[in-house]
């Protein structure tokens, strides 16, 4: 088209400009020709589908897009069209350069004619993705403007208001629509009018945001002068060309007045101000009580003082409330005096004390020139300063009730201030009692006293007063919930990691946590050390991305499903690959409903996937064999150092990190010679925003050129040596030295499969254990290898193999070729066998079978005879095998 506009009919044709609807909508188009096949290709497409023209013309459309699945359909469809039907529809695609990833397309697919009058087809593609994301967008948009509690224009170009917002217009009247096509002179006194139209044309032109623009005027039918507080800002299209300017405004006529007003309240406000400044710097709930009164005395009383609710500084999980604001114990935790050093005491009142015996006191004699009358007490020095609800003085720290019908039980049950007067005799003139109430909830009460011949309180005092106390009172409830909160983080942490000094066969182990938070102690690194049947282990080491509670949370969860897949006697790489679809399914909002989903159409909060991203790095450690065999998820690889030889890290393929999917793992078996150390540890040890990793991988080697050391020594050097920057990221060390099972602690032997096995293995095993000196066990050990080596027989295949091994346990192991696993049974009175699993399963201390590369292995365990033995089965758990 052309670029100048030409009128025809009243119509102007013209190019589109930027911004027009097919800048932001993919709309792509192609054409099939009476043979079925693509014969025209737009440039659009081929952007769209990441297929050039020559790579898709003259081939079968079905089979370039959609997948095998849906091809015999896809070509009824097409035959369909060339017979002249419509058909719109979702069709899956290859989007180019995210390697093979698929979008949906919408096709519009309509039956056209050649010029030979053969049937043909003209195919309209939209990316269905840009589409939904235009109406997220447009969504939020609505959402914004429309429930804006402020009043919200958007001017057109021509500065006319093209939309107004429902808080606009009824402030102003009409519905929003009737603003349409209004400008600034129809709201607006003409100076004002014509200051607002000079401003938003230079915001148009210039781009340049005005903010707090001051606008004076009066709504419809009103008299009242009001005063608006004004933004306005530039909109651009998505090409950036300017499509008006929107116009923010916040009535503050109040803040005008207060403006006004601003005189009399600057004692107040410097006040306030000091508060903010000075309470709730700790966390700490007397702390934060003696700030308070650190501010208002005596800036704003003479006298003051703070009773929290006993609970609250016990660590009750809430304080009583105001039902119980006589019935609850309270504690004086903080008194000021500008005067005198004493509590606040009432005249008449009585003081409940609940037992807590005060401290020691001397009345010293009464200040000159004060009243001694019975009427009440007079100020005695720094044992009685009168008050509003204390009949005598109060010691710090101690615990007491105040009576039922007391100014200060009244303003506990209600929440609300009380101001009293003072007694007669008394050298305070006046009282505010005032509750501390925070989320609703009181959680103390704060009194301020001012002395006779001190300016009186005003209601801007009471406001005062109220502001002050509720400052303090927020600042006391979040100590108490940080207190609260701290002790389960730590109870969770704790909780979640494997205790001080975990203990192997075959390895001395040393650990260290350091969680980067230093405030709750918990973050989202984690290590394990979890036995496995035959004397091997699996050392685990993880890190979740993301910091504090939530990754406390999702490293718990993890931790579990590795302790429950280890469990499990997996291959270490089948452990991390349903540990990664466990991590997936945990960054997916929906839990479980998402998880079966195909990966390619799941939808995942960008935050919870962040959070639930973890590297891992799994091993399992044979004893017997010093062999390790490794798998690592995205995770640093493990260094070990071997007896004389400098640190090295060992080639462990690294692998995704848990929770992206779709690739497998692999696994790389070391063997670990006798002494050796190896380290595994997270990325906060050895990386930090001074140094790259390179730097502190070579930093964490060199630290390790002496293993012979002890490991807690070691553990200790390698924290104190390398430059951590503790408190950037979490810290996990584990580090374990091989100390393999020797030969004479293991028993291997090959037996036929013949009958005869099972009593040359019974024999074996005697001998063996005499051997050992282990002939308390040599009864047991022969009825229980006896039946594991008879299921063999009936139930396994192939060559037997019976293996003891000793170390702070016996385990004996059989291995046969079958891979049938044993389940225990409850046999029927009538059967003659079918009870030896469960005869297994009373007289060992623990039992089970794994898988093996070539089979099964079943196994039992037992206690040596010095370590704690185990009890000897009942005559009703033997019955119960019959």
């Amino acid at each position: 088209m052309s670029e100048i506009p030409e009128t025809a009919n009243g119509v102007v044709w013209q190019s589109s400009p930027p911004g027009s609807i097919y800048d932001y909508i993919r709309v792509a188009s192609f054409s099939i020709g009476p043979d079925g096949l693509v014969d025209q290709w737009s440039l659009r497409a081929a952007d769209l589908f990441g297929i050039t023209a020559e790579q898709v013309r003259g081939k079968d459309p079905v089979e370039a897009f959609m997948p095998a699945e849906l091809r015999p359909r896809g070509h009824r469809k097409v035959s369909e069209i060339l017979d002249g039907k419509e058909w719109t529809g979702l069709v899956p695609f290859r989007t180019p350069g995210e390697r093979g990833a698929r979008g949906i397309a919408e096709v519009y697919v309509m039956p056209s004619e050649t010029e030979r009058g053969e049937r043909a087809a003209l195919c309209i593609v939209v990316d269905v993705r840009v589409l939904r994301r235009m109406e997220t967008d447009l969504a939020a948009s609505q959402a914004i403007f429309g429930q804006s509690p402020f009043g919200f224009l958007l001017f057109d170009t021509d500065l006319t208001v093209r939309r107004a917002n429902q808080r606009f217009a009824t402030v102003f009247g009409g519905s929003a629509d009737e603003h349409r096509g209004r400008t600034v002179h129809d709201y607006l006194p003409r100076p004002e009018a014509e200051r607002m139209t000079a401003a938003l044309r230079r915001v148009l032109e210039s781009g340049e945001s005005v903010t707090d623009l001051q606008i004076t005027g009066a709504v419809p039918g009103g008299s009242e002068r009001r005063h608006w507080s004004v933004n306005l800002y530039r909109v651009h299209s998505g090409t950036g060309r300017p499509v008006g300017v929107a116009g923010l405004g916040t009535d503050v006529t109040r803040r005008q007045i207060a403006a006004r007003e601003a005189a009399s309240a600057r004692r107040n406000l410097a006040l306030l101000n000091e508060a903010g400044a000075r309470i709730g710097n700790s966390l700490d709930l007397e702390t934060t009580a003696r700030e308070l009164l650190d501010v208002a005395v005596p800036g704003f009383c003479d006298l003051a003082s703070v009773d929290l609710y006993q609970g609250l500084l016990t660590g009750d999980e809430a304080p009583p409330g105001r039902a119980d604001g006589s019935s609850a114990e309270l504690r004086r935790v903080a008194f000021a005096s500008a005067v005198s050093d004493a509590p606040l005491v009432n005249p008449g009142a009585t003081l409940m004390s609940t037992g807590a015996p005060p401290a020691q006191r001397v009345a010293p004699p009464a200040l000159p020139g004060t009243p001694l009358a019975g009427s009440g007490p007079a100020l005695t020095g720094p044992g009685a300063t009168p008050g509003c609800c204390e009949a005598a003085p109060i010691d710090m720290g101690a615990i007491h009730r105040y009576p039922f019908n007391s100014p200060c039980a009244e303003a506990l049950r209600t929440g609300r201030l009380r101001s009293i007067p003072g007694a007669d005799g008394s050298l305070v003139q006046s009282t505010l009692v005032v509750p501390m109430v925070a989320h609703d909830t009181v959680v103390g009460l704060v009194q301020f006293s001012r002395t006779k011949g001190s300016e009186p309180f005003g209601e801007r005092d009471r406001a005062l007063a109220v502001e002050l106390a509720a400052r303090a009172a927020v600042c006391i409830d979040n100590a108490r919930l940080y207190r609260r909160e701290h002790e389960r983080a730590l109870i969770l942490q704790r909780s979640l990691l494997p205790p001080g000094d975990p203990e192997a066969a075959g390895l001395d182990i040393a650990c260290r946590y350091l969680p980067g938070n230093t405030a709750t102690e918990v973050g989202g690194d984690w290590f394990d050390v979890i036995q496995l049947p035959g004397h091997r282990t699996a050392l685990v080491v993880g890190d979740v991305m993301g910091r504090g509670l939530r990754a406390a949370v999702a490293m718990g969860e993890l931790r579990t499903a590795v302790r429950t897949l280890a469990q499990l006697d997996l291959e270490p790489a089948e452990v991390l690959s349903h540990l990664d679809e466990i991590a997936r399914g945990l960054g997916t909002p929906t839990g479980g409903g998402q998880a079966s989903r195909p990966a390619a159409s799941r939808t995942r909060d960008p935050e919870l996937s962040e959070v639930y991203l973890a590297t891992c790095v799994y091993a399992v450690y044979d004893a017997v064999t010093r062999r390790c065999t490794f798998a690592n998820a995205g995770h640093l690889p493990p260094v070990l150092v071997e007896p004389g030889e400098p640190a090295l890290m060992l080639d462990v393929p690294p692998g995704m990190p848990l929770g992206v999917g779709g690739e497998p793992f692999e696994e790389v078996e070391v063997d670990l010679p006798e002494g050796a150390l190896l380290a595994l540890y997270t990325d906060g040890l050895v990386e930090s925003r001074d140094h790259p990793l390179d730097e502190g991988m070579e930093a964490f080697r060199s630290a390790l050129t002496d293993p012979g050391r002890p490991l807690e020594d070691v553990c200790d050097h390698v924290l104190s040596t390398l430059d951590t920057r503790h408190g950037e990221d979490d810290i996990a060390l584990l580090m374990a030295r091989i100390q393999g099972l020797p030969a004479e602690a293991v028993g291997d032997w090959r037996l036929p499969r013949e009958p005869r096995s099972v009593g040359r293995a019974r024999e074996l095993a005697r001998a063996q254990l005499t051997a050992w000196d282990l002939e308390p066990l040599v009864d047991t050990v022969e009825l229980l290898v006896s039946e594991l080596v008879t299921n063999a027989l009936r139930y396994g295949e192939g060559e037997i193999r019976l293996r003891l091994l000793l170390d702070r346990t016996l385990v004996c192991e059989v291995w046969d070729a079958g891979l049938v696993q044993p389940r225990r049974r409850r046999a029927r009175d009538t059967d003659e066998g079918g009870r030896g699993l469960q005869l297994v399963g009373l007289l060992s201390a623990g039992w089970g079978s794994r898988r093996t590369p070539r089979g099964k292995t079943v196994w039992f365990e037992l206690p040596l005879p010095d370590g704690d033995a185990l009890t000897e089965p009942t005559v009703d758990q033997l019955l119960s095998m019959f």
